[in-house]
C-alpha cells in the first residue's frame, strides 16, 4: 500500500532512542514572522506538519497517495509550549517522533530546536487516521502502522500525557 512505484521500501528501524526522532533543518523566513522578527506562533504547525510530512516520506509513505487510497489523518488535539523565541533567518531543526501510536491515532512528539541546539518550542499533536470519503475514523492501515512502530519513543520520553494516562486511541 501506498509505496513509491509498488515496491516495497525497508527503511531502516531506528535503533536509539534519540535516531527514533526524524529531524529537518528549516530556516525560518520573512513570511514566518511577526512584525518583530520572531518566528509567528501559527509557522511553528507549518514546521511541525513539514517534519510529519518528511517523516512519513522517509518510510515509504506519501500523504498525497495515501489521501488518494482514502486514507486521511485529521488533527484532533494540539498542545504547545513556547520556550525561546526563533527569529528570522535562524536555521532550525524540526524534530518528529510518535509518542504513542493507537488503534485509530497516533501522537506525535515534536520539536523545534535553535542551533545551538537548544529547545525553542515543543508540541504534542494528536492525529486521527479517518476515511476520505466519510470522514470518519479507521483503523491506521497495517503497513503504515508497522513502519510507524519503529518511530515511537519508549514510554516515559514524551509518550505519555501530562498526568501520565496512556491513550488507547
Amino acid at each position: 500500500m501506498n509505496r513509491p512505484e509498488g515496491t516495497p521500501v525497508a527503511a531502516p528501524a531506528p535503533t536509539t532512542e534519540s535516531s527514533r526522532r526524524f529531524r529537518l533543518p528549516v530556516r525560518v523566513y520573512y513570511q514566518d514572522t511577526d512584525a518583530g522578527g520572531v518566528v509567528f506562533h501559527a509557522s511553528y504547525l507549518s514546521f511541525f506538519e513539514r517534519a510529519r510530512t518528511e517523516l512519513l516520506r522517509s518510510i515509504g509513505f506519501d500523504i498525497g497517495r495515501l489521501a488518494a487510497e482514502g486514507v486521511l489523518f485529521a488533527l484532533h488535539r494540539l498542545e504547545m509550549e513556547f520556550l525561546r523565541p526563533a527569529r528570522l533567518d535562524d536555521a532550525l531543526v524540526v524534530t518528529a517522533a510518535v509518542g504513542q501510536l493507537g488503534r485509530t491515532s497516533a501522537r506525535f512528539v515534536q520539536t523545534v530546536e535553535l542551533a545551538d541546539g537548544t529547545i525553542a518550542t515543543k508540541a504534542t499533536l494528536s492525529l486521527v487516521c479517518v476515511s476520505a470519503t466519510r470522514f470518519r475514523p479507521m483503523g491506521i492501515p497495517e503497513p503504515l502502522r508497522a513502519a510507524l512502530e519503529s518511530w515511537t519513543l519508549p514510554f516515559g520520553d514524551g509518550a505519555a500525557t501530562n498526568d501520565g494516562a496512556k491513550s488507547t486511541g
